[in-house]
């Protein structure tokens, strides 16, 4: 057993709960201590502005009617299995990889801990250009923006490590 954690992707499982871990502490200051909609000017680009998302990535299907909060738990525990098969399945040489998936998969793993809980996901960081501002996201949302872009880069990296075959 302690080898499937020293030899494969699952190593870097410390990430995702590094991830899950910062997120969920920062949600939980938020929610105690800001109000709904409440916005604290900390930049002149960044604000932390506590909103609830009850969709996905941009609000998508946030007014939806509520099906879209069990549609999008079914797809976080999918892809956070998925990410664990193929963490099981990376070779101990490859480290960008198992870093995207183990990013993703705590972030994944944050956002699915708001929706059972809560029903939404809590939002609050808040970047701006003048009045055009982003979607508010959180940490669990960057981390898999992270992952994101560590894959498209060990796309085209490959980590130096050919496929088998």
């Amino acid at each position: 057993m302690l080898n499937l954690f020293k030899n494969t992707g699952l190593r870097w499982l410390w990430i995702s709960m590094a991830v899950l871990v910062v997120d969920q502490l920062t949600k939980v200051w938020v929610l105690s201590g800001m109000e709904l909609y409440q916005s604290i000017a900390v930049m002149p680009f960044f604000n932390l502005t506590y909103v609830h998302n009850y969709g996905a990535a941009f609000s998508f299907l946030s007014d939806a009617g509520g099906w879209q909060r069990w549609f999008f738990t079914a797809i976080a525990l999918t892809v956070s299995i998925l990410i664990l098969v193929w963490l099981k399945q990376t070779k101990r040489e490859q480290v960008l990889l198992p870093c995207a998936f183990s990013c993703i998969l705590g972030g994944a793993l944050g956002n699915l801990y708001d929706r059972l809980v809560y029903g939404y996901v809590v939002d609050f960081l808040d970047f701006y250009v003048g009045n055009w501002h982003w979607p508010a996201f959180n940490i669990a949302d960057s981390a898999i923006f992270i992952g994101a872009a560590l894959l498209i880069i060990d796309a085209f990296r490959n980590n130096g490590v050919k496929a088998d075959g």
